[in-house]
């Protein structure tokens, strides 16, 4: 158990380790299968469950991601501890809308199929932090619409919808804009929901509308509030609620258990509302902040989290008492009440016992052992609660018997966790003599004093040279014995050039080339090689504002300066013989006959020739394709 307690911490460091762009917007990332993406992470954490929130936000019609840029999605992040991701659609149809009407509704077809993967990558990064029981789905119109058709065919995934002004799944695309058409939400939720119909008996939704839209018949308001309530079999409870905030105010009406809500947005449009100040195309400011309530309504009412918060040790007392052990500390509990206390002993020799007991009145708890052997022990206390919580181990040492001659600490376990240009180094020292003065981390940039948490040391490091480094440990006692230890690590310093050097070096493109230039000019950058999926990368600079396309990743990272030469050439190494490959607008590769184009005139989508993927930004989006027979058929992406 000691061990376990140990691998605990450890893993701790390492988590605490990992880089998380925080408090800041990063624009048109690649994640999960869309080419873009804005995502905004807050400083914050939710301030239910564990880690950070995530809410992916989906646009109307003819509405550029851009516009939530001035919704006030940052204040609703922050307060609530919610990552935002805004996606833009990949396979668009109408004016430039997510295609709710028309296509497969699976969880493998198109956008439903991208935003599963786009929720699953950004919860299932361990330095995001995100909760994977706070992941929640909301959109406008089309948006909207989609954001109810996905959450239903995977309520697993999905513990919550938002949706905003939206047609009723499984309506038309002239009941958007014509007549209000009726539609059996719980059925049709129901049958999407398929295997993972269970889930829906802990999921949330919230339903909104502003009573002045004449765009979307307000009708869909109570069908879809409704519908969601007779899936979940809740029932609506009496009255109404006025809600006024963010410099504009909305009726809310709830059925049971906070289960589903239903929102008039006061005085609002036909908009997605980011309440006072927000501004942009489609986006309102007359009533609410939608997000900020999304937050509320969301952490007040999830039913996937663990809600209880762990019970806590301080004070921790280890005394020598003959050949006994008399340990004695505070522990206490803010939701609750302290259980029992487990304390682990554990010698250097091996003997030991584990010892339960509880805490009095004010939260104090004392054991003493039985007849231990002289050595030096461990002593690893947790608590637990009345709902089965368990605190993070207090881990300390004491000596029983006379001191052994005069000996050397010893340093084990070392690991190392590397993130951009740091370095943590992590490990075990123990002191049989109990006199360690000092451990210390030697990286290139200089000597790191560790800190110390009972047997446990940390140092972390930044600015490190690209290419192999090392790390020396070195623990010193007071009477100048000392142990050693060493562990080899990469570091991926980056590709530092000019932005035109950087897309000769395949790094960049022009998909993303306006947002580079106006952050660097002509000036020398770094960029880095992220891993996207399997063996894909991108190449970044520091905040993801400048990125490149999703390749093949071109194993990056040796050292950086050198004007651009090396690294990322079109996805790593040469092109598979016999394979062509353009990089133009889309509507070139259609005169061209690489590609061809489906819908309106004013939005048209595009699709690789012979392969039908599709090919993001319309008109006058950037793609680069391939063919590796000779232009019969056209695939999206680089020459492998």
């Amino acid at each position: 158990m000691i061990k376990k307690a140990l691998g605990a911490l450890a893993g701790t460091l390492l988590l605490l380790a990992g880089p998380v762009q925080a408090g800041s917007w990063q624009d048109n990332l690649s994640l999960g299968g869309f080419n873009n993406v804005h995502l905004y992470t807050p400083d914050s954490d939710s301030p239910v469950g564990a880690g950070k929130a995530l809410l992916i936000v989906l646009h109307g019609c003819t509405q550029s991601i851009n516009a939530y840029k001035t919704a006030n999605l940052e204040v609703a992040a922050e307060e609530y501890g919610m990552v935002v991701a805004v996606p833009d659609a990949m396979n668009k149809a109408g004016f430039s809308c997510w295609s709710y009407w028309q296509g497969t509704k699976s969880r493998s077809a198109g956008d439903y199929k991208n935003l599963i993967e786009l929720a699953n990558e950004l919860s299932g990064d361990g330095t995001r932090g995100i909760d994977p029981n706070q992941v929640y789905i909301a959109g406008l119109s089309s948006g909207a619409s989609f954001a109810n058709t996905t959450a239903c065919l995977a309520p697993d995934v999905f513990a919550g919808v938002g949706v905003s002004a939206g047609p009723s799944v499984g309506t038309s695309s002239s009941g958007a804009i014509g007549v209000c058409e009726q539609a059996n939400v719980e059925s049709r939720c129901r049958n999407l929901g398929g295997a993972y119909q269970s889930a829906f008996d802990t999921q949330v939704a919230s339903i909104a509308h502003g009573d002045a839209d004449t765009t979307v018949d307000t009708c869909y308001n109570r069908q879809n509030a409704e519908g969601m309530a007779g899936l979940y079999g809740v029932s609506e409870l009496p009255g109404s609620t006025q809600i006024n905030q963010d410099g504009g105010s909305a009726e809310e009406y709830l059925w049971q258990d906070g289960r589903v809500s239903m929102l008039w947005l006061n005085g609002l449009d036909h908009s997605w509302s980011g309440g006072q100040g927000a501004s942009g195309s489609y986006i309102g400011s007359a009533s609410i902040n939608y997000a900020r309530y999304l937050g509320e309504f969301f952490s007040q009412n999830n039913a996937r989290v663990n809600r209880n918060l762990p019970p806590r040790v301080d004070g921790l007392t280890l005394v020598a008492n003959g050949d006994a052990l008399a340990i004695s500390g505070q522990a206490d509990d803010e939701d609750g009440t302290v259980t029992a206390i487990t304390i682990v002993i554990e010698g250097l020799a091996g003997g030991g016992e584990t010892l339960t007991t509880s805490v009095d009145g004010g939260g104090a708890f004392q054991a003493t052992s039985g007849s231990l052997a002289d050595d030096l022990y461990t002593v690893a206390v947790t608590a637990e609660d009345n709902d089965g919580g368990e605190s993070d181990p207090v881990i300390d040492t004491v000596r029983l018997g006379p001191a052994p001659p005069p000996s050397a600490p010893v340093l084990s376990d070392i690991a190392v966790s590397v993130d951009g240009q740091c370095a943590t180094v992590s490990g075990q020292v123990v002191d049989e003599n109990q006199d360690l003065d000092a451990v210390t981390v030697t990286f290139a940039s200089g000597v790191v004093d560790a800190d110390l948490d009972g047997v446990r040391y940390s140092a972390r490091a930044c600015d490190l040279p690209g290419g192999a480094n090392s790390a020396s440990v070195a623990a010193v006692d007071q009477g100048g014995l000392a142990d050693s230890d060493q562990i080899d690590f990469q570091i991926d310093a980056g590709q530092v050039a000019t932005l035109d050097q950087h897309i000769s070096a395949g790094r960049l493109d022009y998909t993303n080339y306006a947002n580079c230039y106006l952050e660097y000019g002509t000036a020398t950058f770094k960029l880095t090689e992220h891993t996207t999926s399997g063996d894909q990368c991108q190449w970044r600079d520091d905040d993801a504002s400048c990125t490149g396309p999703v390749q093949a990743c071109a194993g990056g990272g040796n050292g950086g300066g050198d004007g651009g030469d090396g690294g990322g050439d079109n996805g790593g190494g040469d092109p598979q013989p016999g394979c062509q490959q353009e990089s133009a607008y889309n509507y070139y590769h259609k005169t061209a006959g690489r590609a061809y184009s489906t819908g309106n005139y004013l939005a048209p989508d595009y699709f690789a020739q012979g392969s039908d993927q599709p090919m993001a930004g319309s008109t006058w989006g950037m793609t680069t394709l391939y063919s590796s027979n000779g232009g019969a058929l056209w695939q999206v992406g680089t020459c492998p």
